[in-house]
């Protein structure tokens, strides 16, 4: 058993992490002050290859595996989670289209989704079903031209933002089986946005309700099969579970290194804080909690990787621990920079407010209990 990164995936951390220590970090708390990120920073993204990480080569993209996309994420977050995050949305959603799109609409769609033209984000979601994601109600009805959308999507990442929704409805019977999955692109008439959220963390990311009023679309704007939208969010999952987990990991490891640094200059009794050993515990333990979560994280990718049978339940265990465990490192690092982790000058507070939402988003960290003691029980 071989734990070591190979030359090629630690080339990809490297890439990714240059990249967002140039292009992101020095911008991230000016993007978070206004409620955005600049549009024109996708497609520079979309230069290196990860508008479609694990999009397949035949279909344009990157192709990579689960485990290669954790390390991209993991070391974006180093310079902003909220940004990884967002990019880790659009990989999902991508990832969906190019697995069950016809290929007519993969042919209009994908190449500007692959350079980031196009951003994507991910509407599952409503005011009224959140955990219980199956119990949605915005509705497509079927016309002669294709399909008329009503409803209301909640905590949309990129509402008003994004270019195209990847978006579940509900075009049958009640549940899951029910569900379907269309494209919308902005633009297209009966589609609007509710005002931007005023949240906790992810300030940067505009978030807002998206609405459809008759809004209409076309046949061809169908992904996959009728009645298997449901199976096809939930396969997306999965990947978005691992994403958010190494977003956690990266942000954490991020404070963790620079709460060394502080520690090392900041004095007190006559000494660098860092002498005492009492500190020196702290430091310590959560060098241990990170690196056991990231190598359960990496277990969990391999698994999804291979096509495990148990695949499902290792990445929502993975989830659970590496969201956990990101943010108490971060809150330890605050703590341990006493006053001045409570400005944002010395930005860990920030990290402290974007790693709390991962608990929630992807499956609520209790739904992921959920899914590992089902599983636990079905194979008794």
């Amino acid at each position: 058993m071989d734990f070591a990164l190979t030359e090629e995936q630690t080339a990809i951390f490297d890439m990714a992490y240059a990249f967002g220590q140039d292009h992101i970090a020095p911008f991230a708390r000016q993007w978070e002050t206004d409620g955005t990120i600049p549009k024109d920073l996708w497609p520079k993204i979309g230069e290196l290859g990860f508008g479609g990480l694990y999009v397949s080569e035949e279909g344009g993209g990157s192709g990579l595996g689960r485990l290669d996309a954790t390390l991209v994420f993991e070391a974006l977050s180093m310079a902003c989670p909220s940004v990884a995050a967002f990019l880790s949305i659009h990989n999902m959603c991508a990832k969906m289209l190019d697995s069950f799109a016809s290929d007519d609409l993969k042919s209009r769609i994908m190449p500007g989704i692959l350079s980031l033209e196009t951003v994507l984000s991910y509407c599952l979601t409503e005011p009224g079903s959140g955990s219980d994601a199956a119990a949605l109600k915005t509705r497509a009805e079927r016309t002669n031209e294709g399909f008329t959308l009503n409803g209301t999507k909640a905590f949309i990442s990129g509402g008003g933002y994004s270019d195209a929704y990847v978006c579940m409805v509900r075009t049958g019977i009640d549940g899951p089986k029910g569900v379907s999955t269309v494209y919308v692109e902005d633009g297209t008439p009966g589609l609007s946005f509710g005002a931007l959220e005023q949240k906790m963390g992810w300030k940067s990311q505009p978030t807002a309700q998206v609405q459809f009023d008759d809004c209409k679309i076309p046949a061809d704007n169908l992904v996959g099969t009728e009645g298997d939208g449901f199976k096809y969010a939930m396969m997306g999952l999965d990947g978005g579970r691992l994403n958010i987990a190494a977003c956690s990991l990266g942000a954490a490891q991020y404070g963790l290194d620079m709460t060394l640094q502080y520690m090392s200059e900041r004095k007190a009794f006559g000494q660098p804080i860092d002498q005492f050993q009492a500190l020196q515990f702290r430091l310590a333990d959560m060098e241990i909690e990170l690196q056991a979560a990231r190598t359960f994280l990496r277990q969990a990718a391999w698994k999804l990787d291979q096509g495990a049978p148990d695949a499902t339940k290792f990445c929502a265990m993975a989830k659970k621990l590496a969201t956990e465990t990101g943010s108490k490192v971060v809150d330890q690092c605050l703590q341990l920079h006493g006053g001045y982790g409570y400005l944002a000058d010395y930005g860990i507070e920030k990290l402290v407010r974007d790693l709390r939402v991962h608990q929630i988003l992807e499956g609520t960290n209790e739904i992921m209990r959920v899914i590992v003691a089902r599983q636990m029980l079905s194979n008794r």
